[in-house]
Parts: C-alpha cells; structure tokens; sequence
C-alpha cells in the first residue's frame, strides 16, 4: 500500500510539474502580416562603401530614437540591383513621429536632416525605389484575405 502512495505522489508531482511548464510557457502569439517598406537601390559606381557607411550612420540613429532595425539583402548573382532593404513601419502617425526624434538625434550629432539629407543619400546611388507592403503572409492566406466580404 505504502509502495502505491509513493507512485501516486510522484505521477501527482510530475503532473504538477507538467502543468506548470505548459503554463508558464507565452500563448502562441498570432502572427498578424505587418507593414514594411522594401527599399531597392541601385549605388553608383565606386559608391558602395562611403553608401553602406553613411546607411549604419543613420540606422544607429534610427535605433537610438526607437526605430526597427531594418534587414539588408546584398545582390550576389542575377537582377540588376545592389542592395535590398526590408524595414518594419508603424503607421503614418508613428512614423511620422519616428521621424523627428530620429532628426532630432541626427541634428544634436552633426548630422544632415532634411534637404541636405536628402541630397547627401542621392550623391551615393545612381537609383532607388521604395514601396511600402504587408506580409509576410502565404499564398493562401492572401486568397482568404481577397475573398473576404466586407
């Protein structure tokens, strides 16, 4: 009998302990798509380090004022393109925000803000385009989204 209490005790501790692990573990977060602006540039010739230099500048400053860390794509065979950025945006109002603190920070460090911001980042590449997105997502879950009925 006493040989029972003792399996018992112990299948109720490890139950417990079961238990305990399950529920200390974070619920399964929803992974909702996000919204990014994918960046594609093109740098001119002889650019590309003075470019990848000037780009960790103003990340460090993004980052300092609470902005997403963005994530490079380096071209190695194929399209004609130098660089991939892939950054995660909050909305227009958030952004916006981001935007001051971000020249804010440049400006108490010596940095370029606007216009002049503007031109130094051209003086580096020969083209760009930016386009903002959601994802990631799957294939179907890009059909269920367009079948929706509002």
């Amino acid at each position: 009998m006493k040989r029972t209490h003792i399996r018992a005790a112990a299948l109720l501790c490890v139950l417990v302990i079961a238990g305990i692990a399950v529920h200390s573990q974070p619920p399964q977060m929803k992974n909702e798509p996000g919204r990014y602006l994918i960046s594609i540039y093109n740098v001119s010739a002889g650019k590309h380090l003075a470019f990848l230099k000037w780009f960790a500048q103003q990340e460090a400053v993004s980052k300092e004022a609470g902005g997403p860390a963005a994530m490079w794509f380096r071209h190695t065979d194929g399209a004609g393109w130098d660089y991939i950025v892939v950054t995660p945006v909050g909305t227009a109002t958030q952004e916006e925000e981001l935007g001051k603190k971000t020249d804010a920070l440049a400006k108490s460090k010596g940095m370029s803000t606007g216009a002049a911001n503007q031109l130094e980042f051209r003086s580096f590449i020969s083209t760009h385009s930016d386009t903002y997105s959601m994802g990631p997502m799957t294939a179907a879950e890009l059909v269920k989204e367009a079948e929706k009925k509002n």
